[in-house]
């Protein structure tokens, strides 16, 4: 599974995806069924599947909760990497993965559908050279944030 792990670094020895290359980002704290269908519906725009992921630092800078990210990189890396429909996971510390859209240049560009089109970073670049860009409708409303915010209550009545 490592070897679906990239590095910012190692990123220029991986330099012939199959395309079309598909990239789409997140935090991805708790992998959910809205996340996997999401995922499933992305790679099917093509090839190769490089799903970019916000360190811990760049999770907290993003005004989730102090307490965010629940997960550490290391294992939602890991946890992206074992999906079938992934073909490669590689971590970003800054607050958006702009530079990794400029070293990747993804053919498409995909965020959910939470997004409108002219606000997915890197919309302008990916157009400019031909791609595109898609904002994917959510077909199962989850969220982490709720489900965190869910476990808490249920936990609080329980304690």
């Amino acid at each position: 599974m490592t070897s679906k792990i990239l590095s910012v670094e190692n990123l220029a020895e991986h330099s012939e995806f199959e395309r079309p290359l598909v990239f789409t980002n997140g935090c991805f704290d708790i992998i959910h069924r809205g996340h996997v269908d999401y995922l499933y519906r992305a790679a099917a725009e093509g090839e190769t599947l490089i799903i970019g992921v916000n360190t811990d630092d760049s999770v907290r800078r993003q005004n989730k909760s102090p307490e965010r990210p629940i997960n550490s990189l290391e294992d939602r890396l890991a946890v992206l990497g074992a999906l079938e429909m992934v073909d490669y996971v590689i971590a970003f510390d800054e607050d958006t993965p702009f530079s990794l859209i400029q070293q990747l240049k993804p053919d498409v560009l995909v965020k959910g559908g939470d997004w409108p089109l002219e606000k997915i970073v890197g919309s302008d670049l990916v157009r400019s050279a031909g791609g595109r860009v898609m904002s994917i409708e959510f077909n199962f409303d989850r969220s982490t944030t709720a489900l965190i915010e869910k476990i808490r209550k249920s936990a609080s009545v329980d304690g």
